[in-house]
């Protein structure tokens, strides 16, 4: 990215602007000076251009206002370019710059719904769950900020937790999930396949995954991945269920983040995973924060309570 960032590039763009304004004027220029002569026997001129055996382009003048209007044109960019960014680095002499812009943006929202924000903020979390405007609110910054990735419904994809049940990775506390989205969290599965075995080992080991959620699987592989499942207990724990406190998944239970299949988990013990879950402290503020830990919370709540 060093490229990009160096001074070249501000002069190799201020050139090509000035470059193309300039193109442009003389081309209009030149274009205003032709003078067309009118033969005697009064018919146009032609450019020797002919369609469909009979339609023939005329070689007249453009229209006056058509080429003042483009002159115009340019020197209303001439002078946007003097008074606003758009030559490489330079400023302009208004100062204007999108971030300054930002800024007074949200100095205005900070003023206008600051001590809103401020009264949610002190208000418990799973209170706040269950209050409309909370409610709505959360939603907006949930759509606006995380359906991206978990989706609009909330439902997640493959490799995006679903937010709507009950299986979390961390623990489903409202601290913890406003813990989740003040800090973010890096979840790693690192590679396992020199330490479970051979290529057969893990395959077996699969299979004993597979059954510890009650899906199908052979039931001599799982039987031989068993003994060899003692590598992933570390994290996983003997039986499989998970430790919260790391972030292990429960590989009991039907819920699986990347898919179940005897492929799919063959890959993971393979390659591993790796996912970032971005904090939103320092972008968002503690009090949307904590908005935003009500809503998710209360949609996991809700969807249990409504089973």
């Amino acid at each position: 990215m060093a490229d990009f960032t160096s001074g070249f590039w501000s002069i190799y763009i201020t050139v090509l602007t000035v470059l193309g304004i300039a193109g442009c004027a003389l081309l209009l220029w030149s274009q205003s000076t032709v003078k067309i002569d009118i033969p005697e026997n009064g018919e146009a001129e032609t450019t020797g251009h002919v369609w469909d055996e009979g339609l023939s382009e005329l070689n007249n003048p453009m229209p006056r206002w058509w080429m003042w209007l483009f002159y115009i044109t340019i020197v209303f960019g001439v002078i946007y370019l003097a008074l606003y960014p758009g030559l490489g680095t330079y400023a302009g002499k208004l100062g204007w710059t999108s971030h300054n812009e930002y800024e007074a943006e949200i100095k205005l929202a900070d003023a206008e719904y600051g001590p809103l924000f401020e009264k949610f903020e002190k208000t418990d979390l799973k209170v706040l769950a269950a209050d409309p405007q909370a409610h709505a609110i959360g939603e907006r910054l949930f759509l606006t900020y995380c359906s991206q990735c978990h989706g609009s419904d909330a439902r997640g994809n493959k490799g995006y937790p679903n937010l709507t049940d009950k299986d979390w990775l961390h623990g489903g506390e409202p601290s913890v999930i406003e813990a989740t989205l003040l800090k973010g969290r890096n979840g790693v599965m690192p590679p396992m396949a020199a330490a479970v075995g051979s290529a057969k080992d893990v395959e077996n080991v699969a299979h004993y995954v597979r059954s510890l959620s009650g899906s199908n699987a052979d039931p001599i592989k799982a039987a031989f991945g068993k003994e060899k499942f003692a590598a992933c207990a570390a994290c996983h724990g003997a039986d499989g269920k998970g430790n919260q406190a790391i972030g292990a998944p429960n590989l009991s239970d039907k819920t699986w983040l990347y898919g179940g299949s005897i492929a799919t988990i063959t890959e993971t013990i393979n390659g591993g995973r790796n996912n970032v879950m971005p904090a939103f402290q320092e972008f968002l503020g503690d009090a949307k924060v904590h908005l935003l830990a009500a809503y998710v919370w209360g949609m996991s709540n809700a969807a249990a309570e409504s089973k």
